[in-house]
């Protein structure tokens, strides 16, 4: 409510600060001309400001697109690596398991070979 009231009174101080400044009359008619001349400075004052921020926020712009990009990049570069590394797992394990086969494979037939030769030895 504070705040509602200050706004208000500020409204009304303002305004009346303005109805003051355009209630006098000009001193000269040669002070014409001379008003003209700020009016011009200030335009283009008021053009550079404006192109200024206008440039500001395009560099703004410019960084936030930046780094959204960084970040997506970022993301993608993980995503990549995780699937990287999971293929690398998945061979890893394939070719343990593989090798694991083999090893069997050669137990099994080095148990093969071992029993025929054992067991005419046994019968002599």
């Amino acid at each position: 409510m504070k705040k509602r009231i200050f706004n208000l009174s500020a409204t009304l101080i303002a305004g009346l600060f303005a109805t003051a400044a355009f209630a006098q009359t000009p001193a000269a008619p040669a002070a014409a001309p001379a008003a003209s001349v700020p009016a011009k400075v200030e335009a283009a004052h008021t053009k550079a400001v404006v192109k200024a921020e206008a440039k500001e926020a395009q560099a703004v712009v410019k960084a936030d697109a930046k780094e959204a990009k960084a970040v997506v990049a970022a993301k993608t570069d993980v995503a990549s690596a995780k699937a990287e590394a999971a293929t690398t797992k998945a061979k890893a394990h394939h070719k343990a398991k593989k090798t694991k086969a083999k090893a069997d494979e050669k137990l099994a037939s080095a148990t093969a070979e071992a029993a025929p030769v054992a067991a005419p030895a046994a019968a002599k």
